[in-house]
């Protein structure tokens, strides 16, 4: 009963981003779970790889008072649950490929499964949610704000603040969530600091919009030290107890 253009046009936004973003599978082929749930997934639309407001709006019915996307939060706590905060190589160690993707099947269904062991797979997951938004964290508009003021707090903090709410709550969220691995008892185990933190996390904040490998290699430098200004200097106390 669900017309052919409708899938059609499913279909080709998802090549388009397959087109840009590269593939996100390892060598294996899909099983039979990954296929079905690719198959439903036009009629029960994924909370990766799609806007923001679109995921909050995914949830409403579920989670009607959530100011921030379940699947950030709980993917959050799910790290921090797994002693991810004393872990070392915490967000650039990749978690294994295929609990990654069987992770992911699971959070589109709203569930965290029990039983996780290792914190680098729901930070892979992290991560991987923050980079397949549909928009950038940081908004494009914001970009040149971002990489003209990358070594200004006062000014860092300033384009945070003027972002679209949900931007912000999810960033600052995020800024907050890292400030814990930042404490100097934490990096003393994970060997993350804040310089090797900012680095993996950026580029799923920002993206740079130029094809030239001149400009991505310089803004790439600048987009990793607007992160690790924020990590040092936003205050993020008005997110506490905030979901």
């Amino acid at each position: 009963g669900v017309a052919i253009s409708t899938y059609a046009k499913y279909c080709y936004n998802k090549l388009q981003k397959a087109a840009l973003t590269g593939a996100k599978k390892g060598l294996k082929k899909p099983n039979i779970e990954e296929i079905r749930h690719a198959k439903n997934a036009v009629f029960n639309p994924s909370m990766f790889g799609s806007s923001l407001q679109d995921i909050v709006a995914l949830q409403k019915e579920r989670y009607p008072d959530r100011q921030l996307p379940w699947v950030q939060t709980r993917l959050s706590e799910e790290v921090l649950a797994l002693n991810g905060d004393q872990t070392e190589g915490i967000f650039r160690v990749p978690g294994d490929i295929d609990e990654v993707n069987a992770l992911k099947l699971q959070v589109d269904q709203w569930k965290i499964p029990t039983g996780l062991e290792d914190p680098h797979v729901p930070a892979s997951l992290l991560k991987l949610w923050y980079r397949e938004l549909e928009e950038p964290l940081i908004p494009h508009e914001f970009y040149e704000q971002c990489i003209t003021h990358y070594e200004n707090p006062e000014a860092a903090i300033a384009v945070v603040h003027s972002l679209p709410r949900i931007n912000k709550m999810v960033l600052c969220y995020l800024i907050r969530f890292l400030q814990v691995f930042v404490q100097p008892a934490n990096v003393a185990v994970t060997k993350m600091d804040v310089n090797n933190l900012a680095m993996v996390m950026a580029p799923n904040c920002l993206r740079c919009q130029s094809d030239d490998p001149r400009i991505i290699f310089e803004n790439t430098r600048k987009e990793m030290s607007f992160i690790r200004v924020l990590i040092q200097h936003l205050d993020t106390s008005f997110m506490e107890g905030v979901l």
